[in-house]
C-alpha cells in the first residue's frame, strides 16, 4: 500500500498476504484526491472511512491533514493491520474502531465533513448504504459522501447524489449535501 499525498507521501506499508482486503488502486485513489483536494480543506475537515480494509483510504486523509480520522473495520485481522500501521506512522489523528459498519451506522450520532465507503463489491446489502447515511444525516452541511463501487450499482436517484466518476473497474459516486 502506497500513500499517494500529503505529509506521507510515497510512504510504503507492507500488507500481508492474509488480508483479504481488495484495496483501492493507486489509479482511482489518486483520481479520487484530485477531485477532493478541489472540494475539501483538509485541515478543516472531520472524515469517516467505513469498511477500511487496509486503512488506505484513513491514511491518505491523514496524510493530506485531516485533524480527525474515524476508521471501521469489522475483520480482526484488517483492525490490526490499521492499529499497527497507525503505530508505524505515529498517525495520532486516526481513531480506528473495530465493529460492524451497519450497527455502527445505526448507533451513529457523530457528524462529518466527509465520509467514504467502501463495502465489498459483493456485498449484498451495500445499495442500502447511501441512504442510511442520508437518512441519519450523517454529513455536515457543505460536506461530501463518496461511495467506492462496482459497474453493477448505481446512485443517481438518490438525493445529494452529484456525480459518478469512473477508474478503471473502480466506481466513484459522489453526494454533496
Amino acid at each position: 500500500m502506497r500513500i499517494v499525498g500529503g505529509k506521507y507521501k510515497s510512504r510504503r506499508i507492507q500488507v500481508p498476504a492474509n488480508l483479504k482486503a481488495r484495496p483501492t488502486t493507486n489509479f482511482a485513489k489518486e483520481g479520487l484526491f484530485n477531485v477532493l483536494n478541489n472540494l475539501l480543506d483538509w485541515e478543516e475537515t472531520t472524515a469517516l472511512d467505513l469498511f477500511s480494509g487496509t486503512g488506505s483510504i484513513a491514511f491518505e486523509l491523514i496524510s493530506r491533514g485531516c485533524s480527525y480520522v474515524m476508521s471501521v473495520e469489522q475483520n480482526q485481522n484488517h483492525f490490526n493491520f490499521i492499529c499497527l500501521a497507525q503505530e508505524k506512522l505515529g498517525a495520532k489523528e486516526l481513531f480506528p474502531v473495530k465493529t460492524d459498519v451497519f450497527k455502527f451506522l445505526q448507533s451513529l450520532k457523530e457528524r462529518f465533513d466527509f465520509i467514504f465507503a467502501d463495502p465489498p463489491y459483493d456485498l449484498p446489502e451495500a445499495e442500502k448504504i447511501p441512504g442510511i447515511i442520508i437518512d441519519k444525516q450523517l454529513v455536515k452541511e457543505g460536506g461530501f459522501f463518496v461511495m467506492e463501487h462496482s459497474k453493477n450499482h448505481h446512485f443517481s436517484h438518490l438525493p445529494h447524489f452529484k456525480e459518478e466518476r469512473k477508474y478503471g473497474s473502480v466506481h466513484f459516486s459522489f453526494f454533496k449535501f
